[in-house]
């Protein structure tokens, strides 16, 4: 009996064992599960993660392509109608619809004028200034508009009052859908400010903008100088040419003032014209470099979207100067001379385009030193 007892009190613990045995593998199975899955789910999220970066980063380039869009939330959509129809001649232009316009935007100012009577008065500027400037330009000399930004430190080097009529996102020429049109310009490039300053054109698409608030503040006769400060957006929206004339004698099938060295010549002939013993500087498009993310893709030598890379802009910009050169137009090659290159970009750009405080100083220095010396050659 004793035999029979003891051998089934050994199957009961080998019983025993095996089920324990049973539960471990089980119990293992399970937690190799669960760690399959936690990891599944990490390589999920890492995954997704990426896919967001990467349509991050395609869309990096195209969002500084179109940067000049930034500003044009209000701007009139063209129907297929205008564009279908001729662009009007310059005579045609300054005809009676620019006379119009003219007299209902004095009407508009005054009414401006009238709702602004209850408003305190601004602070009078009673410090005696060496030269009045008057800045057209994009984000280079919007962007920062305080004692570091590039307009403060040319007016702080010169004694100068600064009326800063930049505006971020904007082109020196007109987009393909705009037409040279007066009684219906809706454009704030280049050619809109000085069309503005000129009272060629409507000022209610300055409206919100410092430009608008230059307008009624400035009296531009007393301007001893334009500074002219464009090039980057016209290069990277892709759409802008930099001449109509091309290598080889061919020329594009495109108006003068759609084109970035066209819009300068005609900007720079109407500010003469009309304001002739002012002297005009016109700033190249400084050194810049294009990323993808934190991919870098190209710089101002290298990257071309269709019309040449950013150098050729820069130099077309000192041949309209040289058109001018015995009018006294001055010439800036801030892409060459600056000081900014491929060397240096990492001290004086935020993000390969846009100037840290520091490269914002030794740009605008080198500006105010131009200006300097035309206005005190003796000294």
């Amino acid at each position: 009996m004793k035999g029979k007892v003891g051998k089934k009190m050994g199957n009961t613990r080998r019983g025993r064992q095996n089920i324990n045995m049973l539960l471990v593998v089980l119990i293992g199975f399970c937690i190799l599960a669960i760690i399959e899955i936690v990891y599944g789910q990490a390589q999920m999220k890492v995954e997704r993660q990426r896919l967001e970066l990467e349509e991050q980063n395609r869309q990096t380039v195209e969002e500084l392509k179109q940067e000049w869009r930034s500003l044009r939330d209000g701007s009139t959509v063209v129907t297929a109608e205008s564009e279908a129809a001729p662009a009007a001649s310059e005579a045609d232009q300054e005809k009676e619809p620019a006379k119009i316009t003219k007299q209902e935007n004095t009407a508009k100012k005054e009414e401006k004028k009238d709702e602004k009577k209850e408003e305190p008065a601004p602070e009078e500027d009673d410090k005696n200034y060496d030269m009045q400037i008057v800045i057209l330009g994009d984000s280079i000399m919007d962007g920062d508009r305080t004692e570091s930004g590039a307009a403060d430190i040319i007016g702080e080097q010169l004694n100068a009052k600064v009326y800063n009529m930049s505006m971020g996102g904007t082109t020196a020429a007109l987009q393909p859908n705009e037409q040279y049109n007066f009684a219906t310009w809706d454009s704030r490039c280049l050619l809109g400010v000085v069309n503005g300053i000129l009272g060629n054109i409507n000022t209610d698409i300055f409206d919100g903008y410092a430009a608008g608030d230059v307008l009624d503040t400035c009296d531009f006769d007393k301007t001893d100088y334009f500074i002219i400060e464009y090039g980057v957006n016209d290069f990277l929206t892709g759409q802008i040419p930099n001449s109509r004339y091309l290598e080889g004698g061919d020329t594009l099938a495109v108006d003068g003032t759609h084109t970035y060295t066209g819009a300068l010549e005609d900007a720079v002939s109407r500010l003469k014209g009309r304001f002739p013993d002012a002297g005009i500087l016109i700033v190249a498009p400084h050194y810049c470099q294009v990323f993808n993310g934190s991919t870098f893709i190209g710089d101002g030598y290298s990257l071309d979207y269709g019309y040449g890379p950013l150098i050729t802009y820069a130099r077309g910009a000192g041949y309209v100067a040289g058109l001018f050169e015995e009018e006294g137009v001055m010439f800036f090659n801030a892409f060459e001379e600056s000081g900014i290159d491929a060397g240096t970009a990492e001290q004086y750009l935020a993000d390969g385009i846009h100037m840290t405080p520091l490269g914002a100083r030794v740009y605008a220095e080198k500006i105010a030193k131009i200006i300097y010396n035309d206005y005190a050659p003796e000294e």
